[in-house]
């Protein structure tokens, strides 16, 4: 995983399905060769930079701790 700070507007984000009641939630967009995720809040936040083997490890590390 990469922190860019670069500016990353022009990419098609997608939001969470699982967003606080507030609106909180975590954005995604694909570029390419790597998955970007950013606070939907903040548009200009720095993203975080994953490969596709990482995001893949990330989400399944996600799917095992909601299964707890």
């Amino acid at each position: 995983m990469t922190v860019h700070s670069e500016n990353c507007r022009d990419l098609a984000w997608r939001t969470s399905s699982y967003s606080t009641h507030d609106g909180e939630c975590v954005e995604v967009a694909v570029r390419t060769g790597a998955i970007v995720a950013r606070d939907s809040k903040v548009a200009d936040c720095p993203v975080l930079s994953f490969g596709m083997v990482q995001w893949d490890g990330f989400l399944d590390t996600l799917h095992v701790r909601r299964d707890i």
